[in-house]
């Protein structure tokens, strides 16, 4: 099933959502009303914490933040998609408890100068999906924080922060591409991010090309998965062969220290290896619109994620295949995210759209039965902040 109401739509009503709830809950309106797009990553996976390429792209799902200070130095926040739930800490020294609340915690302890805020909440970026709700959570917060006291914070500033709170804080030694993709994303493009410089370039998406993700309702979670056994392989892999990281060792020179490797580790250095190539010749590809050379692309980046890497799932191997028959050589399909479940992302022709839906939706069911969730998004900009009063 697709949903029905369009993006836009649906972000008014939530923006409208978080501001009445807290003048409900606070007697007077918000200060700043801030934003955070999720993101969905087109080609490089896991190679982020290796230093390596990543093309992700923003989209129009988001995480709201309705904000207003508070004299007391506490943080006090509600988020009304888990039945207006709150939770109240010192930003300076909080401790962990779990579940949201930690990226909340997290987040904001990492800011020089801790304030205290009035913090509402809700957002339509799919959680557990693999479209980063938490770095869109993270950026929004930050980004609401800031627009309080009235700075501004650099956007790759921001989600370095954001990053830092998911590896000391939260647990999860994620890379910063999330982060980045969410604070720098623009509108009608993917960002090729060299993760080890962090810089950024825009790439169009072709005209009459669509982005759709399918969700295989296989809920994954990055900290108890085996998201950071898969990191500590990598960094294996790249001491035993003599460099900084497997962003600098090419195709080559893994063949040949391969003696060094076991087999296991060696897979997963191949996949990150030939992944950073693949990242590279489809910025190209989506540069030059050549829609032929991105599908195999992406079609061999899920199998190196499926062989090399044994981050996908029976589950989502088959919904990518199904979105890669309608798309053909005209677009490419594959898992996108961190792995274990989650989403499968599309880019194949507008007019394929309503045919790949129908397909997938037909011949798709998740392990308890239901049909996929499909998204039709377009690439956004990244996180921004509106003083209201």
């Amino acid at each position: 099933m697709i949903s029905s109401t369009s993006n836009n739509t649906q972000a008014s009503a939530i923006a409208a959502r978080v501001q009445a709830a807290y003048q409900r809950l606070h007697g007077r309106p918000a200060q700043v009303l801030a934003r955070a797009p999720g993101r969905v990553n087109l080609i490089g996976e896991h190679t982020d914490y290796n230093d390596g390429f990543v093309l992700p792209a923003a989209i129009d799902r988001h995480t709201w933040v309705a904000a207003g200070p508070r004299d007391d130095g506490l943080v006090q926040v509600t988020a009304l998609d888990w039945g207006e739930e709150t939770d109240r800490f010192d930003p300076h020294c909080p401790a962990r408890v779990g579940g949201w609340r930690d990226h909340v915690r997290g987040t904001l302890s990492q800011l020089d100068e801790p304030i205290g805020l009035e913090l509402v909440i809700a957002g339509n970026v799919p959680q557990g999906a693999g479209l980063s709700s938490s770095a869109s959570l993270a950026l929004a917060l930050l980004s609401a924080a800031t627009g309080v006291v009235g700075r501004r914070m650099p956007p790759k500033h921001m989600a370095r922060l954001a990053q830092r709170a998911e590896n000391v804080f939260v647990g999860t030694q994620c890379g910063i591409m999330d982060q980045l993709a969410s604070a720098c994303g623009e509108a009608g493009h993917a960002l090729l991010i060299d993760c080890r410089s962090l810089s950024t370039r825009p790439v169009p998406l072709p005209a009459g090309t669509a982005l759709l993700i399918a969700h295989s309702r296989v809920r994954r979670g990055l900290v108890d998965s085996a998201y950071n056994e898969r990191r500590r392989q990598c960094e294996e892999a790249a001491r035993l062969l003599g460099v900084p990281a497997l962003r600098d060792v090419s195709i080559e020179q893994l063949d040949a220290g391969r003696s060094r490797l076991s087999p296991l580790v060696f897979r997963r250095a191949r996949h990150i290896v030939s992944e950073n190539a693949r990242v590279l010749a489809a910025a190209e590809a989506l540069q030059g619109g050549d829609l032929a050379r991105l599908s195999s692309l992406m079609a061999a980046s899920h199998v190196s994620m499926r062989d090399d890497f044994e981050i996908t799932h029976p589950h989502v191997d088959r919904l990518a295949a199904l979105l890669q028959e309608v798309a053909g050589d005209d677009g490419g399909a594959r898992m996108t995210g961190g792995g274990f479940g989650g989403c499968v992302v599309a880019l194949l022709p507008e007019h394929r759209v309503e045919a790949a839906v129908e397909h997938v939706c037909s011949q798709y069911r998740s392990p308890d039965g239901e049909p996929p969730l499909i998204f039709r998004c377009e690439a956004d900009a990244g996180a921004a902040v509106e003083r209201l009063a």
